[in-house]
């Protein structure tokens, strides 16, 4: 997994915030489809990742979904926010 995207995931599990497929691509410069890819496996520590539509992981069953995936209405939803925040 590449290192942009270890930082991306470890940030939004430490803030504990969803984050739109789309925000995170961008930031690090790919694509939403690439991102899924290379994300692997769906697991509680990747359903951060969202879908900008619904705000929710795509095709996760209640079992792969984080434990506190809904604590904050709040969804990261801009690029600019991770490329700030993580100086990428």
């Amino acid at each position: 997994m590449p290192e942009n995207i270890t930082l991306v995931i470890d940030y939004i599990n430490k803030v504990k915030t969803r984050c739109t497929y789309n925000a995170a691509a961008k930031a690090l410069g790919i694509t939403p489809q690439a991102l899924k890819k290379q994300l692997g496996e769906r697991r509680p520590e990747i359903s951060w990742f969202v879908s900008s539509s619904s705000g929710e992981p795509l095709h996760y069953t209640d079992r792969e979904k984080h434990p506190e995936l809904y604590r904050t209405d709040r969804i990261i939803t801009l690029a600019n926010v991770l490329i700030r925040n993580l100086d990428l």
